[in-house]
């Protein structure tokens, strides 16, 4: 098979390897779309490990064509999802059913073989721990492929309390900014408010649903925040872009006793500044998401099909021999999201 192969910080490559066969517990797809993280972008660029050799993708979407001994209630032709965690199963998270939070994790697409590869193989402990997820019918493949980073939407606007009527603020209108504003929209929140520097993706974010989009280089995001939200400040504020020098901005937005979630990765060892004195006085909660669990998951990838403009969230399409252009849009911040499609395999 055709994969694409992350060597080492820097350098991607598109190789032949051999096709995986599905042993005892397993399954392997036909892969029909995955898309690539921003920590992918991370990895390449040195940010975050991944092991030398490994097949990136972890946002996958597929068809099952070969099904392991001892498999149940997954056939051929299932066309599904995964939530790419690995989990040990024992430990306290996992035992509450916080797989994402596992102390033992591991993860397609970084530790083992991932989605850029025309066929994948599932793990066993994925398999048996029911995170392989049936696709609606009426829900493409290739917009299924975005169930992994839109339940990590979920948990951020869980984290946040996020509900009918509830403000949202987000900082940052890239991917994972807009599908905040969709997922927030779905949720119900309202008003949405959205602070995003470049005029392109103001436009998308006003397109698709956000009540109020600042430019914060020529705005008063604060002022305009506390306007819209009777002067208290948004209930949630959401950081979905990794640059540390946002955070205190960031605390700037929230209502006292509101939380402000830290949702991008940072680079490693970066200072944070900021007035602890908002936090403690305004008895705000600082946090950050990670993943989500596989309830979210579940509940994820039922509503895709329901919410607006989520089949306008790729813009850039990769064959696997084209794969490491993926990486160059996202570093050039060409479009939004960046998708390895395998044609033929949705519905073949």
């Amino acid at each position: 098979m055709r994969a694409t192969i992350f060597e080492e910080p820097g350098k991607i490559s598109v190789q032949d390897r051999p096709t995986p066969q599905a042993g005892p517990g397993e399954v392997r797809l036909r892969t029909a779309a995955s898309s690539l993280c921003a920590s992918d972008v991370r990895v390449y660029k040195g940010e975050k490990h991944a092991r030398p050799g490994v097949i990136p993708g972890h946002e996958i979407a597929g068809v099952v064509d070969q099904v392991g001994e001892g498999v149940a209630d997954i056939a051929e032709g299932d066309r599904v999802v995964i939530c790419p965690i690995v989990s040990c199963g024992r430990c306290r998270f996992c035992q509450t059913g916080k797989r994402n939070r596992c102390t033992n994790r591991q993860t397609l697409g970084y530790d083992i073989d991932g989605g850029f590869a025309e066929s994948l193989l599932v793990p066993a402990e994925i398999v048996g721990r029911g995170q392989v997820f049936a696709a609606p019918d009426q829900l493409p493949l290739d917009v299924a492929a975005l169930t992994e980073p839109a339940a990590c939407v979920t948990a951020s606007l869980e984290l946040c309390a996020t509900g009918i009527g509830s403000s949202l603020a987000i900082i940052g209108a890239g991917p994972m900014g807009l599908l905040h504003v969709l997922l927030g929209r779905a949720a119900g929140a309202a008003p949405i408010i959205v602070s995003e520097p470049l005029a392109e993706r103001r436009a998308i974010a006003r397109d698709w649903g956000a009540d109020l989009v600042l430019d914060p280089g020529a705005e008063d995001v604060p002022g305009a925040v506390r306007d819209a939200t009777g002067g208290s400040g948004a209930d949630g504020v959401v950081l979905s872009v990794g640059v540390s020098a946002l955070v205190g901005p960031a605390l700037e937005l929230v209502r006292p006793q509101g939380v402000v979630n830290l949702f991008a990765g940072f680079p490693p060892g970066e200072d944070v500044p900021f007035d602890p004195n908002l936090v403690h006085y305004g008895e705000v909660i600082l946090t950050g998401s990670q993943n989500a669990t596989s309830d979210q998951y579940r509940r994820t990838v039922a509503l895709l099909p329901h919410v607006a403009h989520i089949d306008e969230v790729v813009t850039n399409r990769y064959g696997i021999e084209h794969a490491p252009q993926a990486y160059a849009s996202r570093l050039a911040m060409e479009g939004l999201k960046s998708l390895v499609e395998f044609p033929g395999v949705d519905g073949a």
